[in-house]
């Protein structure tokens, strides 16, 4: 019997090392790149200890015979592919601090706040990513978003101490502060924006993008409505051989939760990544978007 154990031992050590250095599912190989340990001065003004180690682009493995794109230091590419995860912790919590009902859709957790409020729903986190890129770069003019009445509210006028007065359909603009540039006072903006914008608002600012294979990080795939959804590509890898791109996907959902990264049930075996060639309808764990629905940021 100790012998027999002994070659249960030895076997279960060898299959350890060999998966060590790849993890081959299903005849897919995935290979871990080496620690990035960028240079740059990496803000996330939401979390006070940021590890590099945890980020998107060191924790999330490309398929063999991938490559990521060099990206700038400044480009939102760069940003969200250091974007931290919760390590260890695969739960996704409501705002409430609830535990969401459906726990087979994330296949890992961003760690930033999703607020105390219902708030910060699919359309909004899209929005929240994206102004907190902007704010880190000091970009301040080219924060602002519409409310579904299609008005203008930006982080400009609201900083300089405008706050937009909603009667029925009619906004207006008063000034009842100071200016305050600061990141709480930015929180605040966000709430507001999270109030009266959403999906349908989002989908008139973005442009549509007519060719999947030009996808990029930062693109969102989105259907304007009541409800309608919105999810963002947070990376894209190109294969070497074909030069056919793979994407990660994240979302929050209804009611408000944490954003997540999305496993791609459609094909387990490349999951997160999902293909370029998905054909007509692009299936994702919660909602089912057309080739037509992916957009950008101007």
């Amino acid at each position: 019997m100790k012998v027999f154990h002994f070659i249960i031992f030895c076997y279960i050590l060898a299959s350890c090392k060999a998966s060590s250095k790849s993890n081959l599912v299903n005849n897919i190989e995935f290979e871990r790149e080496a620690i990035i340990i960028d240079s740059t001065k990496i803000q996330f003004p939401w979390l006070s200890n940021y590890d590099v180690k945890n980020n998107v682009q060191n924790n999330i493995p490309l398929p063999k015979g991938y490559y990521r794109e060099n990206a700038t230091a400044n480009s939102f590419t760069h940003w969200l592919r250091h974007l931290p995860l919760k390590p260890n912790d695969m739960i996704v919590n409501l705002y409430n601090g609830d535990e969401k009902a459906i726990q087979s859709a994330q296949f890992a957790i961003l760690d930033i706040d999703v607020g105390k409020e219902d708030l910060q729903q699919c359309a909004d986190a899209v929005m929240r990513l994206r102004a907190e890129y902007l704010y880190v770069q000091k970009r301040f003019d080219q924060i602002h978003f519409r409310y579904t009445s299609g008005d203008l509210v930006s982080w400009d006028q609201w900083r300089m101490g405008m706050r937009p007065m909603v009667n029925g359909n009619k906004v207006s603009w008063q000034q009842t502060s100071t200016e305050d540039d600061s990141y709480k006072n930015f929180k605040k903006y966000l709430i507001n924006i999270f109030s009266y914008c959403g999906s349908l608002s989002l989908s008139r600012e973005l442009k549509q993008i007519s060719d999947i294979h030009n996808i990029q990080a930062g693109d969102v795939f989105i259907r304007g409505g009541t409800p309608g959804h919105a999810v963002i590509v947070l990376d894209v890898a190109i294969n070497r051989e074909s030069g056919k791109k793979i994407f990660i996907l994240a979302q929050s959902y209804m009611p408000a939760q944490e954003i997540h990264l999305l496993k791609n049930h459609e094909n387990i075996n490349l999951s997160p990544w999902y293909e370029e060639d998905f054909g007509d309808e692009l299936m994702t764990p919660q909602y089912t978007f057309t080739r037509n629905e992916l957009m950008r940021f101007e």
